[in-house]
């Protein structure tokens, strides 16, 4: 019934179980967003009794109430290079998981290609992207694009590992089944590999989600003209440790707002695999 709730209850073992079906996703939503403001306020008392007890000098350990003062001195300075990192954060997600399902879905189609895209992609995370991060810059310059690739190489891995894991799990009786009725490869990896893999692609999405912004943030350190990594950079030197601060914030905080749009995304795109408590 539309602009109602639905409810179903099941009784096991004497005790009653109640679903939400139209509220679910909502309700847990919310909880773990009351649930992570907690914590953030938390650290935060603990962060401002450290600094009571201890009483570091603020170029070590800066009190909440500086790093609060520097994101609140300069909101444009701040808008901008934080723009800048998501910008290169998003589209190098958008990018490496393209490339890690197209990999994955290339050794579904021709298994000749496995062993070689395999061992491709172990070489590729097999060199720490701090090693070749400089080689990035000089090919792509100081912009956008080496942020990119950067970020690209940091997510496209655990994509396509955890695709091409869950494509070649699927149930073999289905593919024997697929096989007696006549469906060629294309179709049984369409029709079944995909759909039974995709709780495995989300994972791998959901993890990319928190590589991406840590690509970037390299290729920012490396070189670059913007961004949190050229701030958190210039306020090293200058021996700015609230900026510093203030920095990690907005990329903690975008870290965890990306997490939260993977997840509201991908919550229904497999409803034939429940989450369990």
């Amino acid at each position: 019934m539309t602009g109602s709730l639905v409810f179903r209850r099941w009784t096991v073992d004497g005790v009653r179980l109640t679903v939400d079906d139209d509220g679910f996703g909502r309700g847990e939503t919310a909880v773990i967003a009351v649930r992570a403001l907690f914590v953030a306020l938390g650290l935060i008392v603990v962060w401002q009794v450290v600094i009571f007890v201890f009483a570091p000098p603020s170029f070590m350990l800066p009190p909440p109430a500086e790093v609060l003062a520097a994101l609140r001195e300069r909101p444009d300075l701040w808008r901008v290079h934080a723009v800048t990192t998501a910008t290169e954060t998003v589209i190098g997600l958008v990018t490496g998981t393209v490339l890690g399902m197209t990999l994955a879905l290339l050794m579904s189609f021709v298994p000749t290609t496995r062993r070689m895209l395999l061992s491709l992609m172990v070489v590729s995370q097999a060199l720490p992207v701090f090693a070749i991060a400089p080689l990035l810059v000089l090919w792509f310059g100081y912009g956008l694009g080496s942020k990119i690739v950067m970020a690209t190489i940091a997510i496209f891995f655990p994509v396509a590992s955890a695709f091409n894991d869950a494509l070649t799990r699927t149930d073999g009786q289905l593919i024997d089944l697929a096989r007696l009725y006549g469906a060629s490869r294309v179709q049984q990896v369409m029709v079944l590999r995909i759909p039974a893999a995709l709780p495995g692609l989300i994972t791998g999405i959901r993890l990319a989600a928190v590589y991406a912004p840590i690509g970037a943030l390299i290729g920012e350190w490396v070189g670059a003209s913007s961004g949190l990594g050229y701030i958190m950079l210039q306020a090293n030197a200058r021996s700015q440790t609230d900026v510093m601060f203030a920095a990690l914030f907005l990329l903690a905080a975008m870290s965890v707002l990306l997490r939260a749009i993977i997840d509201l995304s991908t919550r229904n795109l497999t409803p034939w695999v429940p989450e369990t408590a």
